[in-house]
């Protein structure tokens, strides 16, 4: 009989009817998963397949079943070799796990990470990597709610002014997803309009990936690779792809 916070079956009915027996629940134990991607399983699957694989796990993490894994034993195959499907650039927000916002495990995916999920060259690198060596098909840039980089940005935060020129460029390459149309209250406080910009400036990544890598853009054209992206709601813990 499984513990009910911190108390034992004993425990639980020590003040009621010793006369009746009380109903056992059994407990199921999912088999750990100890296998990881295997070269032939990257193979196979196309773009899409992959998405939808991602969007069931998100479902899984959304609805708090994630999968039974044996991470000692993923790890000791991973030795191997890896093989991943896709490449997720996210927010460095400690409130987003990506691989658990996938119900994935070790060597399912590559995760980069910067600031407000936007590009530089070490990241395209990185992307072309991902896709061009190692065979991953998808490409993903994962904005986020209540994004603090995008809230800086869209109050006009002046980094500089405190010493932090590198933190200013990053608020200055997120600053042109900031598009109103007039009447908006352009202030992080202004929850739609922030999430508006947040997914500009997923949309505006997307497209300056196509633009830095003329060979993830070839990839694209023929079919072998997607690019796109999507925004994660950190209250329901729902991933939402950007059409």
């Amino acid at each position: 009989m499984v513990a009910l916070l911190g108390l034992s079956c004993k425990d639980m009915y020590k003040d009621k009817d010793t006369s009746e027996t009380p109903i056992e629940v059994e407990t199921i134990q999912q088999e750990p998963i100890s296998s990881i991607m295997t070269a032939a399983e990257q193979a196979e699957m196309s773009p899409d397949e992959i998405i939808g694989r991602l969007k069931k796990g998100n479902e899984n993490f959304a609805a708090n079943n994630l999968t039974t894994r044996d991470h000692s034993a993923q790890r000791r195959m991973a030795m191997i070799g890896q093989y991943p499907k896709a490449l997720v650039l996210s927010c460095v927000d400690s409130r987003v796990p990506v691989e658990d916002v996938f119900d994935l495990g070790i060597g399912d995916i590559f995760v980069a990470r910067v600031a407000g999920n936007i590009e530089n060259a070490d990241i395209v690198g990185s992307m072309e990597f991902a896709s061009a060596v190692a065979g991953s098909k998808v490409i993903i840039v994962m904005g986020h709610s209540a994004c603090g980089a995008v809230k800086h940005a869209v109050d006009a935060t002046d980094a500089d002014a405190m010493g932090m020129a590198s933190l200013q460029t990053l608020l200055d390459g997120i600053r042109p997803a900031i598009i109103t149309d007039g009447d908006e209250e352009v202030s992080s406080k202004n929850t739609p309009f922030l999430n508006k910009v947040i997914a500009n400036n997923v949309q505006k990544t997307v497209n300056d990936i196509r633009i830095q890598s003329p060979t993830m853009k070839a990839m694209e054209t023929e079919g072998k690779l997607k690019i796109v992206g999507a925004v994660y709601d950190m209250q329901s813990g729902k991933v939402n792809f950007l059409d």
